[in-house]
C-alpha cells in the first residue's frame, strides 16, 4: 500500500472518531482507563490492605505476568495510548467539554514526560540523581505506587468531566456539536 493510501486512510479514520464514531471511541477510552485504574488499585490494596511488600505487588497483571509489570514498556506504552486518545478525541469537543479535556490532556503529556524519562532511564542505566532505580522527577518527592495513583486521579478527573459535559451540553455547545454523543433533548 502506498504512503498516500495510507495517509489518506488515517485522514479518514480521525475525522471518523471524532463524528459517527466519537461516542465509541470514547467508551473504548474510558474502558482502557478503568482497566488501568483496576490496576492501580489492586496494587495499592496488595500493598495497604494485604500487607504486600511494594516489589511484589504488581496488580492483577503482576500476579500472572511478574517481568512485565516491572517493565518500563509497558508503562511508557501505556501512556502514549492516553496521550494518542487524547490528541485525537479532542477534536470532537466544544466548549466546557473541550477545556476540560485540554486540561487532562495537558496533565497527560507531563505524565507521559515522566514516563520517557524513567523509560531512558532504565534503558541506559543513566538513573535521575544517581539513584539506584529510574525515578521521575516527582519521585523524588513521592513514592512511585502513590504517585501513579495521583497522576492517574488527576488526569481521570478533568476527563470524566469533559465527558459528562460532552454528553450533557448547554444549547450553545450542543449547536456547535459534529458528532451523536449528547443526550436527546427531552422536550416538556
Amino acid at each position: 500500500m502506498s504512503t498516500q493510501v495510507q495517509a489518506a486512510g488515517w485522514k479518514g479514520v480521525i475525522p471518523a472518531l471524532n463524528l459517527r464514531g466519537h461516542k465509541l471511541a470514547l467508551l473504548g477510552f474510558l474502558l482502557i482507563v478503568l482497566a488501568h485504574w483496576a490496576e492501580h488499585i489492586a496494587q495499592a490494596i496488595q500493598i495497604y490492605a494485604l500487607d504486600w511488600p511494594r516489589p511484589e505487588a504488581g496488580g492483577v497483571l503482576g500476579l500472572v505476568f511478574p517481568w512485565l509489570v516491572s517493565s518500563e514498556w509497558l508503562h511508557y506504552g501505556f501512556a502514549v495510548v492516553m496521550l494518542f486518545f487524547f490528541i485525537v478525541l479532542r477534536h470532537g469537543f466544544t466548549g466546557r467539554s473541550r477545556t476540560w479535556w485540554q486540561i487532562a490532556l495537558w496533565i497527560q503529556v507531563w505524565h507521559h514526560f515522566e514516563h520517557l524519562l524513567l523509560l531512558v532511564q532504565a534503558s541506559t542505566g543513566a538513573h535521575l540523581l544517581g539513584k539506584p532505580q529510574p525515578t521521575s522527577i516527582a519521585q523524588l518527592v513521592f513514592p512511585r505506587v502513590e504517585l501513579h495513583l495521583f497522576y492517574n486521579a488527576i488526569v481521570f478527573v478533568p476527563m470524566v468531566v469533559a465527558m459528562v459535559y460532552h454528553l450533557r451540553p448547554n444549547a450553545e455547545e450542543r449547536a456547535q456539536m459534529r458528532c451523536s454523543c449528547a443526550a436527546p433533548v427531552l422536550v416538556r
